[in-house]
């Protein structure tokens, strides 16, 4: 019989998402990893089966993070409208805040690691498209409300809200022009009425 483990799986996956999120797949150690879970090299890969696997557990883990945030901004008891401004407004103001500019980790891997790995891929596509539902659903309720033009489809328009939502992760690991990324959240928003 085996030793139980002596750590907490969730804490060691949060530790490697950071670790990931901040230097990226390919520049990340083991031994860096190890150092962040505090787990030895061999408890690392008994655990997760090595550093390509956790990985990807960590960007299951920034999903579930990233998308419970988002959601409960675009399920507001608000306006269409005000809901979209309000997750556009929370992209500026976070990614400005953060002095390491990580912007977001599933951007990340798909620039960084998905086009050579298709399990990578799959999962920043799992990201991107529960995003792009979220949105179209709160399209769809500004469409029946009025606030939104009807004459274009709502996927449509949620695909256009999601680039300039990721436009955005993007732009502000190199811009600090706040009064920029505004003019791209109004425009954004102005092409939907």
């Amino acid at each position: 019989m085996g030793r139980p483990r002596e750590f907490d799986d969730t804490e060691a996956v949060r530790a490697a998402m950071e670790t990931f999120w901040t230097r990226g797949y390919e520049a990340t150690s083991t031994a860096e990893l190890c150092a962040s879970t505090g787990l030895g090299r061999g408890s690392l890969y008994n655990a997760f089966g090595g550093k390509h696997q956790l990985y990807l557990t960590s960007l299951r883990k920034y999903s579930e993070i990233g998308f419970g945030g988002q959601l409960a901004t675009l399920r507001q008891p608000k306006p269409a409208r005000q809901r979209l401004r309000e997750l556009m407004l929370w992209v500026i103001d976070t990614d400005l805040d953060d002095p390491t500019r990580r912007g977001c980790m599933a951007i990340n891997a798909a620039i960084d690691a998905a086009g050579r790995d298709e399990a990578v891929a799959r999962a920043a596509k799992r990201q991107f498209d529960k995003l792009e539902g979220a949105l179209r659903e709160v399209i769809e309720e500004g469409q029946r409300d009025g606030e939104f033009r009807t004459d274009r489809d709502a996927l449509r328009l949620a695909r256009t809200v999601q680039s300039a939502y990721y436009g955005l992760r993007v732009l502000t690991r190199v811009s600090t022009d706040r009064t920029a990324l505004l003019d791209i959240v109004e425009g954004t928003l102005a092409g939907l009425e």
